[in-house]
Formats: structure tokens, sequence, C-alpha cells
């Protein structure tokens, strides 16, 4: 997997955790640069403690399931991105407020992260050897985008957070058809 391809992954990955840390910052009367470090360290070591957990389930299979890897990537990325546009797409109002008490945060970090777990299950499929450099990748690149969400939610409102998490998901979706593809010989 290229560089490039990591990061694409890694931005997918924090559309999550960056809407939510857009409505933190939207609570906020004043940007509050510590609450957003928090923040930031909360979504993005969660980003890159989930991928380690799902990377080490899955390559206990790796070797049983290798035949169908493709499949199985194709198929968790695509419901990943799916259910974030389907998220980005939905009329629900989600609460919004500026704490960063230890429970909540621990809270919305796991559930933005769930799809970081799957997404170290399809490395472990594709045999990515590499796994600390992946998961120190997403985890940095989850710090800053969740630090950008909160001024963004704290200037601009609810305006981008629907739209961050569409393309996350159309980026996950993307991924996933490229690998299928890649691994069926249809394009190099």
């Amino acid at each position: 997997m290229s560089l490039f391809e990591l990061f694409i992954i890694a931005v997918g990955l924090s559309m999550d955790a960056f809407a939510v840390a857009v409505c933190k910052g939207l609570s906020m009367k004043t940007m509050d640069k510590r609450k957003a470090v928090i923040i930031g360290t909360y979504f993005g070591g969660f980003q890159a403690f989930m991928p380690l957990i799902g990377y080490l389930v899955g390559a206990r299979f790796e070797q049983k399931i290798s035949f169908i890897d493709h499949w199985i990537a194709f198929f968790l990325l695509c419901f990943i991105g799916g259910n974030m546009i389907r998220e980005a797409l939905s009329s629900e109002e989600e609460e919004v407020n500026d704490s960063i008490n230890v429970k909540e945060m621990f809270v919305l970090s796991v559930a933005t992260s769930i799809d970081a777990l799957v997404v170290g299950i399809t490395f472990a499929c594709l045999g990515i050897h590499n796994i600390e450099f992946g998961i120190g990748f997403i985890g940095v690149t989850t710090f800053f985008l969740a630090m950008v969400g909160v001024k963004v939610g704290n200037v601009f409102g609810k305006k981008y957070k629907n739209k961050a998490e569409f393309v996350g998901g159309m980026i996950l979706i993307l991924m996933g058809l490229k690998i299928l593809l890649e691994h069926l010989g249809i394009i190099g």
C-alpha cells in the first residue's frame, strides 16, 4: 500500500471524528485550544489503537481467508463507507455539547473508531506488515483533522459536518473498489 493510499484511508477514517469535533466546536462560545488538543488526542489515539486490535485479530485468520481477502476488504470498506454516507444524509439531529469529560470522550472515541478496527482487519487480510507506521499515520492524521474540526465547527457551524461524513464514506467505498479491482487484475 502506497503512502498516498494510506493517507486517503486515514482521511476517510478521520471523517467521523472530524464530524464529531465540528459538533464540539459548534457548541463552544469561543475557540478553546486546550479542548481541541484533548479532543484530537482522544480521537487520534483511538483511531490508532483500534486498527492495531483489528490487525491482531485479522492476522490470526489471514492464512485461512487469503483466497477471498480482497472480497472481504471490499465489502467491509463499502459497508463502513455506506454507513457514513447514510449518517451524512440522515436528518436526525445529534446532541451537541462541548464537554470533554473522560466518559463522554471515551464513548465518542470508540464510536468513531469502530470503522478503524475493521480497517485493521482489512490490513491483515491484505498482508500489510508495516502496521506500526500505518496506525501511527492514521492516528496523527485523525489528531490534526479533529483539531481542525473543532475550529471549523466553532467558526462555520454545522455546514461541513454532513459533507465531511459523506466524503469520508465515498473515500472508503472507492478504496474498497480499488482493492477489489487490483486483486481481480482489472486495474494495475
